[in-house]
């Protein structure tokens, strides 16, 4: 019997091998094609980030950057010196050599090389630089225009620009006294025209911390802030004489004979908490924001600003801005439009992992950009002390949200690629809110007056390379999100990054879009307000312990929290780690959030901003996660002194 078996099945296998076999074939072939599957796309399959060397013994903490029609490049520092750099690009791993051009230099945050001289704008004084006998070091220091100054440790100063009659432009940081001051020395939080006798002519202030500022190219002065008092989040402004850009320290200066503002007080200034909107039209010189970047979503401390003028050697942005962000380390995008004769446009996320904190670009001949780095003091995700990198484009297009624009009935977006127009119609893939952020002399202000835009209707173009959202509930003054998980191109790829924030500050006049209702519809957002901080019961400690460490990881990336805190290494705000051994109850962890305590962190420069638009529930988790930390830390310590017994 068994005999007869083994036969049977000799024989059946014999007739059906080449069956087995193509089954086999089959399930190799699987395993083969997903092995083989591409990874999704990200930032560096498109952008890549080079590292120029730094020879060990120079501190590169660079505070500007200078490219020279020659291909070299010149960077000053922090610490006073001017270096110019042979072989920046270097070509074949080759490496760059340095030569120190000038030094004894005060605090030099900007350089601009000018017909064969260097202009550096120290903490006082802006000083041109010549070489006069071609050794590649300064035998002129000239001092073109000074400043006052009272000492306080806050009183940066940046530039110069030219615009295109060869005038200079400088601003100024105002000083750190509880909240900003510019009555400690003359023209303090001012942008300010250098005269051809050295004389500075005030254009405007408003200004807290304006690191990055740029005459673009329709001569028209753009300049980045810094979250702090009066600024709820980061922000870049177009600044026209007269204008009063929202930070009170520099009115002290409206009183003289040659401010183009008349004689203004900080009394004058609506502090009522109410956003900058409504404060504006009380106001009337106050000059709302172009654009918002919304705080620790898109950065933290708004650096330096770069306009597009490469002809397209940096992919599909001309005329679009790259503003990067020095604590976190990252660019970011803008797109800028005109409405009523106005500026207002939209920021999208762009490129990480920079390896300090991006104060200043430039762009090198070849159309990539040069990218200046520092942290010391103030402190950045990337975890160098300095750096020098370039950031270039391959070659290849990447999938995104190329322009935001405003119109009557919403907005419309195109794309760097045609589209898959199934998944651009279907409603369910767009995600809309708006919000906007408190107008006041604390330090920040949380997310305010959140609500949802719902969709109405979508209208794709002939070419796909366009969508029109129609939607309900457009606010003026408000920042609007719109963040779109789904749509593809025709390689059913998704977009690199799915999120922009379009700042509306005027509705274009024109036709409305005719729409016909879906099935589908958009996902609704609560509407939130500023959160109160509800009294709960701390959780037991058993339950810290049972904390889904997965689940906490998406939420501080949704967040953002982890953009400025890492477990275990201190980066803008202190580690998770530092925090837990406060011992803090998760109730006094969401109190924190919602309403920070800088005195608690005195050796951090950066503020936390109020985080209260995230839910309690979210906080509580991430709360319990961080107390775990502690716990887990006592357990690690005990078992090392057990295994020491």
């Amino acid at each position: 019997m068994f005999a007869f078996r083994k036969s049977l099945f000799r024989t059946l296998y014999m007739k059906n091998y080449k069956y087995l076999f193509i089954i086999l074939l089959g399930l190799a072939t699987q395993q083969t094609f997903a092995q083989t599957k591409p990874k999704p796309l990200t930032e560096e399959d498109f952008y890549e980030i080079k590292t120029v060397t730094i020879p060990e013994g120079i501190k590169l903490e660079v505070g500007g950057v200078a490219p020279m029609p020659d291909g070299r490049v010149a960077v000053c520092t922090r610490r006073g010196e001017v270096w110019i750099i042979e072989n920046p690009y270097m070509p074949d791993g080759s490496q760059p050599s340095y030569t120190l051009f000038a030094s004894g230099l005060h605090e030099s945050l900007g350089l601009t090389y000018h017909e064969g001289s260097f202009y550096c704008t120290q903490r006082g004084e802006l000083t041109k630089l010549t070489d006069t006998d071609g050794d590649d070091k300064a035998d002129i220091y000239e001092s073109v225009a000074n400043w006052d100054l009272s000492g306080n440790y806050h009183e940066y100063s940046y530039g110069p620009e030219f615009d295109k009659n060869g005038d200079m432009y400088l601003t100024f940081n105002v000083a750190w006294v509880g909240y900003g001051e510019g009555k400690l020395a003359k023209w303090r939080g001012w942008l300010v025209k250098v005269k051809k006798d050295g004389t500075l002519e005030p254009v405007a202030t408003g200004l807290r911390s304006p690191a990055g500022f740029t005459v673009n190219s329709n001569g028209d002065v753009l300049y980045g802030e810094n979250q702090g008092d009066w600024v709820g989040s980061g922000r870049i402004t177009h600044l026209e004489k007269g204008d009063f850009a929202g930070n009170a320290g520099g009115l002290w200066w409206t009183k003289e004979p040659d401010s183009p503002l008349k004689p203004t007080t900080v009394k004058d200034v609506p502090d009522t908490g109410e956003p900058m909107y409504e404060a504006a039209k009380k106001m009337k010189s106050l000059k709302l924001p172009a654009v918002w970047f919304p705080h620790a979503i898109m950065g933290i401390s708004t650096a330096d600003m770069i306009e597009d003028q490469t002809g397209g050697k940096f992919g599909p942005f001309q005329g679009q801005y790259f503003v990067y962000d020095q604590g976190q380390s990252k660019a970011m995008r803008m797109s800028l439009e005109k409405v009523n004769g106005k500026y207002q446009g939209a920021c999208y996320p762009f490129r990480e992992g920079f390896q300090s904190g991006t104060i200043r670009a430039r762009w090198g001949n070849d159309g990539s950009m040069f990218v200046g780095m520092t942290s010391r003091g103030w402190g950045s995700t990337g975890k160098e002390l300095y750096g020098l990198q370039r950031l270039v484009w391959n070659g290849r297009m990447p999938f995104e949200m190329k322009t935001v624009s405003a119109r009557p009935d919403g907005f419309e977006i195109e794309f760097t690629q045609p589209i898959n127009k199934a998944t651009a119609e279907n409603l369910s893939n767009y995600e809309l809110k708006s919000f906007t952020y408190k107008y006041q002399h604390q330090y920040g202000s949380p997310i305010i007056n959140q609500e949802a835009t719902p969709l109405r209707g979508v209208i794709v173009s002939e070419d796909r390379t366009k969508v029109r959202l129609v939607i309900d509930n457009l606010r003026l003054g408000y920042i609007h999100q719109i963040t779109i998980n789904g749509i593809l191109n025709d390689q059913a790829q998704p977009l690199l990054h799915d999120l922009a924030f379009y700042t509306l500050n005027a509705i274009p006049e024109g036709e409305l879009a005719k729409v016909s209702p879906r099935s589908t519809t958009t996902p609704i957002v609560a509407s939130t307000k500023e959160t109160k901080t509800p009294v709960k019961k701390e959780a037991p400690k058993a339950a810290k312990e049972m904390v889904d460490s997965k689940q906490v990881a998406l939420l501080l990336k949704k967040y953002t929290c982890s953009a400025c805190h890492n477990e275990n290494t201190k980066l803008v705000g202190p580690a998770f780690t530092e925090v837990a051994k406060r011992n803090y109850t998760n109730e006094q962890i969401l109190e924190l959030v919602y309403k920070p305590k800088p005195e608690n962190w005195p050796d951090f420069a950066t503020e936390m901003a109020p985080m209260s638009h995230v839910p309690k529930a979210d906080v509580l988790k991430i709360a319990a996660w961080i107390n775990s930390l502690g716990v887990k830390k006592s357990k690690t310590d005990l078992n090392k002194i057990e295994n020491h017994d």
